[in-house]
């Protein structure tokens, strides 16, 4: 866990804490200000319980499907 805030685009260094995948969300803790990085993922099992207790929720994981037509396209 890291205590950065500042809201930014989320690159391919920025790791899942759960499993070390590529990081698409971000959840700023409302209660210390720290963050938690998790990929699609795992972000997706734990938003339920985690989100309400967040000041912010970066989701980008509308990157993946990005990606995914880049490499299907000529």
């Amino acid at each position: 866990m890291t205590t950065a805030t500042a809201t930014r685009e989320l690159t391919a260094l920025h790791r899942c804490d759960r499993c070390g995948a590529q990081a698409y969300v971000r959840a700023v803790l409302s209660s210390s200000g720290g963050e938690l990085l998790f990929c699609g993922h795992h972000a997706r099992a734990v938003e339920s319980t985690l989100r309400p207790q967040t000041s912010e929720w970066q989701d980008e994981t509308g990157r993946l499907n990005e990606k995914a037509q880049a490499t299907v396209e000529p």
